[in-house]
Parts: C-alpha cells; sequence; structure tokens
C-alpha cells in the first residue's frame, strides 16, 4: 500500500482526527451509526501535520493535475486547506458554499473565478460525494472547467464512487480507509477481533447497526 497513504493514517489517528469504536458507535448526522469518526479539522490545530497535508496535496495536484491554473474549496471543512494549497502553488483561489447566500450578491462561489478557469477542488472528507460534487456543479455552473479533486481522506464507499464516475469527475486521496484498518491493526490501534466489524460496516454503512 502506498507509504503515504499510511503514513498519513498513522497521523490521524496520533492526533485523534479518526475514531474506532466498534463497541461504541458514533451517531452521523445523516442519522447512520459508524465504528469511525472523522474530523480532518484538527489537522489544522497542529502545525507539522497541517503543513503535511498542504505539501502533499500539492504533490498530488502537480502529479496529478498539471493543467490547474486554479483552486477551490469546499466549505467548510476544506476552506483553509485549499486556500493553504493555492498559496502554496501560487494559484487563484476561491471556495464554494453549500447553497446560495440568501443576502448580498447571493453567491455560491466566492472568491474570482475566471471564465474558463481549470480548476481543482480541494475537500477534506469523502463519503458518499454528495456534496463534494454539488461544490463540483456550482462550480461548473460558474463556467470553470473542473479537471479533478484532491482530498484528504475517503472513506471509499461504492456510492461514492459510482457517483464520482458518473459525474466525471477523478478522485484522488491522501488516504483512505484501508490505510487506516492495516495500519490501525499492524500498530495495535484496534483489536484485530474488531477488523471484521469495521470491515462489515463499510459494506452497507447506512443499515449498519440498526
Amino acid at each position: 500500500m502506498d507509504t503515504i497513504k499510511k503514513l498519513f493514517a498513522q497521523k490521524l489517528m496520533d492526533i485523534q482526527a479518526i475514531k474506532l469504536q466498534p463497541a461504541n458507535p458514533f451517531t452521523w448526522a445523516s442519522g447512520w451509526h459508524s465504528p469511525i469518526y472523522t474530523d480532518n479539522r484538527k489537522t489544522l490545530g497542529y502545525p507539522e501535520v497541517r503543513s503535511f497535508v498542504k505539501l502533499e496535496l500539492c504533490h498530488l495536484i502537480q502529479q496529478q493535475f498539471p493543467e490547474a491554473d486554479a483552486v477551490a474549496g469546499v466549505a467548510t471543512g476544506a476552506i483553509a486547506q485549499g486556500a493553504l494549497v493555492a498559496d502554496e502553488l501560487g494559484l487563484p483561489y476561491c471556495y464554494v458554499r453549500p447553497k446560495p447566500k440568501d443576502h448580498g450578491m447571493g453567491n455560491q462561489v466566492e472568491g474570482e473565478l475566471k471564465q474558463g478557469a481549470r480548476v481543482v477542488v480541494v475537500e477534506d472528507l469523502i463519503s458518499t460525494g454528495g456534496s463534494s460534487l454539488k461544490a463540483v456543479e456550482a462550480l461548473r455552473q460558474a463556467g470553470a472547467e473542473v479537471v479533478g479533486m484532491v482530498a484528504s481522506f475517503t472513506y471509499g464507499f461504492p456510492v461514492a464512487a459510482e457517483a464520482f464516475e458518473n459525474a466525471g469527475v477523478r478522485l484522488v486521496t491522501l488516504s483512505d480507509y484501508e490505510a487506516v484498518l492495516q495500519q490501525a491493526s499492524a500498530t495495535g490501534y484496534i483489536r484485530q477481533e474488531d477488523l471484521a466489524v469495521l470491515q462489515e460496516w463499510r459494506k452497507n454503512p447506512s443499515e449498519w447497526g440498526k
């Protein structure tokens, strides 16, 4: 498995940005029960991890989307990461709200975005992909060409993979659920008997634990 994926997975666990609790599941805002909770915003509070995320996302963009000439962050989780990446790359930056403002100019895309800009989208976490792809649609409606998306972490749900494929968006991430499970198992972060529970959850997360 990719070294960066395992390294970042370990960093997330070290700062408890990822918590695994198979015996005491979390409840997500969607109502889903889950043995994992991820809060990538915590990386902002740790300078070394924050810098790691910034530089590795930049490397992904340079390697996978070298044609990008602008960066867009998805509100709210990736506003800061997107700005850090754009600054490091010396590219124009904007961010995308979940929906247009109900006052002022009614903007959904905030910042200067030139028509025809080749935008790479920065996201912090991919679950079903719904909110991320709404941001892509907003950018396209604003006249941008979305060349792809980079994200810190993905759960790797099949429904997300299908949604990204249907939207014609290529997604590349720093780490993923498989890397977390492998690293957590190897380091004793979780018990070996918990692995089966964690693997079963991802097969049907909306129904798990009911």
